[in-house]
């Protein structure tokens, strides 16, 4: 027995180290780090709701956004505290800057512009690591990647969205914009109405064209692709609605092995896709769309890989899509609200281009009007709500001394409705404010972004803006539209900003002609 014991103790003293060194790094970091960062940031004057142990803030900014979300808000466009109930409520508490805790990790809350300027203006921040289940979704493309990768991968995905490689496909765009009104217009009521939930639809239809972008001929193959990027949104969804605990994503519950499968199947679906477009090139890649360049990229590097292509193309698909599908949602559903200026871009489509039932390339440039209503769509409802970055080392900003990995959380929402920016008539429905374009229209240069700032500024917002534009001046030719009795405005967050109860609009044909 007394050799047993002696057996055993070197074993119990080493398990009583280990249990002892993860608990001593676990209270570290669980709660010694965030009470030493607290006390830093009281110091200069910063502070925000107190760390709860594990869990940070994480119960009250859940439960005041769930509470926001439950029903639905007058017709206004004061949408702050609904869509970012967490930043409206502590901000009157705290002031604009102020420290909230997701978990164990720290963000600072900025929404001074000159600050704002500064953190996208200098190396030493950075875009912060993207979530695993939303890199599995989005993609390890252009959105996540960083340094010399995202630099290689900029420059040769670039050429896609050249304004003139992007104006061939004004003719593409306009197909599938008229066919889908060929099929509202089979289903017409006899007074010539019909009601349509345009975010169903406009998902539809930008999946249609962002996959001629990404693959040109092939862009039948890319539905698939889509339906099961829509399935495993909403199972991401569906786990940050769940209690944090590390590690869930790794257990084999039902929903994880759900969203393991839509994501081989995927890939499954791409990697095919890539060889065949490979192999029935015969070495001639020359094509213009995402696919081509990718392959052509592809043979003169070996730093461009199939697996690089399948992740960038899950990258434009999903990004591409909710943006752009997104935009056209809320500028029709201001549009409909606000029909002095539907009537507007009405006066300016029909003058710009005459008899043509078809805006060409030419005309879609000259309709400034749409332009204006499209950015004012952008500002009170942008896409990405809000957007962080993490300080690479001990930096001072404005003033403030940041430490070494302090994520950085700024709030576009706030900002695209700060009185003290826009004036105040901020929270009201202005197109007229973009009249002397974008840099003229906010007191601050910093004021607007909606795609971003800087050299990440969103690769797609050119194609964006012209899908948006294209389709909404054929959609304004054919007809009038209205909200629909059912509508209820409730602008949420799921990933991006979209309508909670969909968005249901009555059309009706405005000259009685059949566009068929």
């Amino acid at each position: 027995m007394e050799d047993e014991t002696t057996w055993l103790s070197p074993k119990a003293v080493l398990l009583s180290l280990m249990v002892g060194f993860v608990v001593a790094k676990g209270m570290s970091i669980l709660w010694w780090r965030p009470r030493k960062i607290e006390e830093h940031f009281s110091r200069q004057g910063i502070r925000g709701p107190p760390y709860h142990f594990f869990i940070g803030n994480v119960r009250e900014l859940s439960g005041m956004m769930l509470k926001a979300s439950s029903h639905p808000m007058p017709f206004s466009h004061n949408i702050l505290p609904r869509v970012l109930s967490f930043y409206h409520h502590w901000r009157k508490i705290y002031g604009s800057t102020f420290l909230v805790w997701f978990g164990p990790t720290v963000r600072l809350t900025v929404a001074d512009p000159d600050l704002i300027r500064e953190v996208f203006s200098k190396s030493f921040y950075e875009k912060n690591e993207t979530h695993p289940l939303v890199k599995q979704l989005e993609g390890d493309g252009l959105l996540s990647l960083k340094g010399e990768k995202w630099a290689r991968h900029r420059k040769i995905i670039s050429p896609t969205f050249h304004m003139e490689n992007l104006k061939l496909l004004v003719p593409v765009v306009a197909k599938s914009v008229t066919d889908m009104v060929e099929k509202w217009s089979d289903t017409l009521s006899e007074s010539g109405e019909i009601e349509i939930d345009v975010y169903e639809w406009f998902q539809i239809l930008t999946e249609d064209v962002i996959t001629r972008a990404a693959f040109g001929s092939s862009y039948e193959d890319g539905r698939a692709i889509f339906r099961l990027q829509a399935q495993q949104m909403l199972l991401c969804a569906e786990a940050f609605q769940k209690v944090f605990v590390p590690g869930y994503r790794f257990f084999p519950t039902k929903r994880n092995i759900s969203s393991w499968t839509i994501d081989k199947e995927i890939r499954k679906l791409l990697v095919k896709l890539v060889e065949r477009r490979r192999t029935s090139s015969g070495g001639q890649t020359a094509a213009k769309d995402l696919l081509g360049l990718m392959l052509e990229a592809s043979k003169s590097s070996e730093n461009v890989t199939v697996n690089d292509i399948v992740e960038e193309c899950k990258t434009f698909f999903f990004a591409g899509k909710q943006t752009t599908s997104n935009l056209l949602t809320w500028t029709t559903i201001l549009l409909s609200m606000h029909p002095e200026w539907q009537a507007k871009a009405r006066d300016e489509v029909l003058r710009v281009c005459g008899s043509r039932d078809v805006p060409t390339k030419d005309d879609v440039v000259k309709l400034k009007t749409l332009s204006m209503i499209l950015n004012e769509s952008l500002r009170l409802y942008p896409p990405i709500v809000a957007t962080i970055r993490r300080a690479r080392a001990d930096v001072e900003l404005g003033g403030y001394k940041i430490p070494s990995g302090t994520e950085l959380l700024i709030p576009i929402l706030a900002v695209h409705h700060d009185q003290a920016i826009w004036g105040n008539d901020a929270n009201e429905f202005n197109p007229a404010r973009f009249a002397d374009g974008m840099a003229r229209a906010a007191k601050h240069p910093l004021g607007f972004m909606p795609f971003g700032v800087g050299v990440r500024t969103c690769i797609g917002q050119n194609l964006a803006m012209l899908h948006a534009k294209l389709t909404l001046a054929i959609l304004i030719q054919r007809f009038t539209f209205h909200l629909a009795p059912s509508y209820q405005h409730a602008p949420t967050v799921l990933m991006l900003l979209y309508p909670q109860h969909g968005a249901p609009v009555i059309f009706r044909r405005s000259d009685g002609q059949d566009y068929r």
